[in-house]
């Protein structure tokens, strides 16, 4: 019935018939991010890899049986975690709705299959004091040498420009790719706010915060080569560009020298900003725009970190607890 699932991907990409109009739909019409389309290629084609393993020949998408599907679940589930392999019948439910649009197959044998149950885990956040620790570091850091050289003038712009850097991703709320692409024209410093281009390139407005203004108003006018529309507020000290990977690199400075895990990513000062936001009075729906999610019930994640907290106090303080 099938083969062993390719651990990693074949030298040679599978073929698979209507893939690369699907992908071409994924990045045109639906804009998804490279990385996205990247990984729904990935699994349409490490599952018709695993079709041609077990049947010895390539399998025509319309001719995908049920069975086929449920199969690969079940043994997908020796080599991935569950999440993984979510995402991966997620990619391939959507690859299926696309040849049913097309007239290329009748039914999806995936409609219905059931997936193993995910485990909910909580978003790793920072506290409050921990963070007002690590915001605290550029300033630590200027006093040593930094990755960018050791001359008075480039300590003190990456000090300026780290502030800025961690004030605004925890000052709103932003995603890593979306600090390394923000420019001073999505910038309204007056009002204090950030227009965002996220994910599926929808746009958001992000209110900053008077010390992320203030941090920006600083770098700008003392650091910054440039402050034209399409100039990057994030840059290295010779100007250019910095990426996602590179802030995620610069991160683990800070935290190292914080004293807190090497193993908070960015995207953790996301979570932490939603978590402080709800734990000091925020309603839900304003969060959830902020963050720029799509489905209320993607935020309502950080509803439980709020209630873990206030059952922590209750455990601790009620004397019938």
């Amino acid at each position: 019935m099938s083969g062993d699932l390719p651990a990693t991907p074949e030298k040679t990409p599978e073929r698979v018939p209507h893939l690369e109009a699907f992908l071409d739909e994924l990045r045109g019409e639906r804009r998804l991010s490279k990385n996205t389309s990247r990984n729904y290629e990935h699994a349409v084609r490490g599952f018709f890899a695993w079709l041609r393993q077990g049947e010895g020949k390539a399998v025509d998408p319309a001719q995908v049986s049920r069975l086929q599907a449920r199969s690969f679940v079940i043994e997908s589930q020796r080599l991935l975690d569950r999440r993984t392999v979510h995402l991966h019948v997620s990619a391939l439910r959507a690859f299926w709705k696309f040849l049913q649009r097309r007239g290329q197959a009748k039914i999806s044998p995936w409609l219905g299959l059931s997936l193993p149950k995910l485990a909910k885990k909580l978003p790793l956040f920072l506290t409050e004091e921990q963070m007002r620790t690590l915001l605290a570091v550029p300033d630590q850091l200027a006093e040593n040498e930094t990755g960018e050289g050791t001359d008075a003038k480039v300590r003190a712009f990456a000090r300026s420009r780290d502030r800025v850097m961690l004030e605004v991703l925890y000052g709103a709320g932003l995603r890593v790719s979306e600090l390394a692409a923000l420019t001073w024209g999505q910038l309204d410093l007056e009002e204090g706010s950030a227009r965002v281009r996220g994910k599926g390139d929808k746009e958001r407005l992000c209110p900053l915060g008077s010390t992320a203004v203030e941090a920006l108003r600083t770098h700008r006018d003392n650091f910054a080569s440039a402050v034209d529309f399409k100039a990057l507020v994030i840059t290295q000290a010779n100007g250019r560009p910095v990426s996602s990977r590179w802030v995620q690199l610069r991160l683990k400075t800070f935290l190292k020298l914080a004293g807190l895990p090497l193993d908070l990513s960015p995207h953790k000062l996301r979570h932490s900003f939603a978590t402080h936001l709800l734990n000091h009075g925020a309603d839900l729906r304003s969060v959830q725009e902020m963050l720029g999610h799509a489905r209320l019930s993607t935020t309502q994640i950080y509803t439980h970190v709020s209630i873990a907290r206030l059952q922590e106090a209750h455990r601790k303080s009620h004397p019938r607890a």
